[in-house]
């Protein structure tokens, strides 16, 4: 396994991040167990969950993903050796609280505690923000995404997210904090408020990227390596996609297209040209797709750590092993011309 440094806090954390969205939905407590003894004994120390999963999301499996991550911490009594990652979520699901919220002062306190309690733990490694209050381009937003906010208030309420994230850190709930789903100018104004202010810094930003997704490939990559605040990629097989199963409207029995209702946008002309065309790069080198996938997010210098995630053992052990996969000049050179052929496919 490689380690890389997350941002400026001196924690090493592995290049694979566990994934864990599926547990409690797709997977059940058993399968998230065995996950994740597996990927520890694989060098995996990072794991990244959220108050919202299980994915996709319901009333139902609010929660559960943290409650079997908290099992097994108590069963196994492994949580010193994982550095871990959970989220508040960010206004938009009516189950969360109420449905009426933002992440304010008032939500983290409240969403940190009911997380530290389904986690059977004192501590959260990294806390981050799932999604800004005020919108964002993520999650295939972009066609339509047009930024209107009042700055002020923006800034007012960052303020507000720091100091009690400050307070949760000098309570020792959390260590660091993070960002997920940002834009280039709302990282940047984390930062500067945070160092303006003696407040924490922002550790990294966990974004989507994937052969298919590579917007942050512009600002944010600038952002991540001069201001190491590095990315935690989610989504590096674009849903599955990229794998292939989901060529020409299939949908296996059983997989995260059979069951989900949101991001059926990938599912374009386009994705599925350009899915043919890696899958024929990949097989023409003698590669598996989702194995040069992975190998791919791994080896951009912005990336801190690739969040892969598994609804079966041999995903998990394929998507892990990506980790040995160094991509040659001549792969890079030919990915580069389908990028520029398939630049932005859904």
């Amino acid at each position: 396994m490689e380690y890389r440094k997350l941002g400026r806090t001196g924690l090493d954390v592995s290049l694979i991040c566990l994934g864990t969205m599926t547990w409690g939905r797709q997977n059940t407590e058993s399968e998230g167990h065995e996950q994740m003894d597996y990927a520890l004994t694989q060098g995996v120390n990072f794991f990244d969950t959220a108050e919202m999963y299980a994915i996709p999301p319901t009333e139902d499996t609010y929660g559960k993903t943290e409650e079997i991550i908290g099992t097994w911490f108590e069963k196994t009594g492994n949580r010193d050796k994982v550095i871990l990652a959970s989220k508040i979520a960010g206004p938009a699901l009516p189950w969360i609280r109420g449905g009426n919220y933002e992440i304010d002062r008032k939500n983290i306190l409240l969403a940190l505690e009911s997380s530290l309690k389904r986690l059977q733990t004192d501590y959260i490694d990294l806390y981050q923000l799932h999604w800004p209050n005020r919108g964002s381009y993520h999650f295939s937003q972009y066609w339509d995404y047009a930024p209107k906010f009042d700055g002020v208030a923006v800034e007012e309420n960052f303020i507000e997210v720091l100091e009690t994230l400050d307070e949760c850190i000098k309570a020792g709930k959390i260590r660091h904090v993070g960002l997920s789903n940002e834009t280039a100018w709302g990282t940047m104004k984390w930062l500067r408020l945070a160092e303006e202010k003696s407040l924490p810094r922002m550790a990294s930003i966990q974004n989507e990227y994937s052969l298919l997704c590579r917007e942050f490939d512009t600002d944010l990559a600038e952002i991540a390596i001069h201001e190491e605040c590095g990315l935690l990629a989610w989504s590096p097989l674009a849903g599955g996609l990229i794998s292939g199963k989901y060529l020409d409207g299939a949908r296996p029995k059983g997989s995260r297209w059979d069951i989900e209702e949101r991001f059926l946008q990938r599912d374009t002309q386009d994705s599925n040209e350009a899915v043919r065309a890696y899958k024929k790069l990949a097989e023409s080198h003698g590669l598996d797709v989702c194995q040069m996938a992975n190998a791919f997010v791994n080896s951009r210098p912005f990336v801190t750590s690739n969040i892969i995630g598994a609804t079966s053992m041999e995903q998990l052990k394929t998507n892990i092993a990506s980790v040995d996969l160094k991509l040659s000049p001549e792969i890079m050179q030919e990915i580069a011309g389908l990028y520029r052929k398939f630049p932005r496919v859904y």
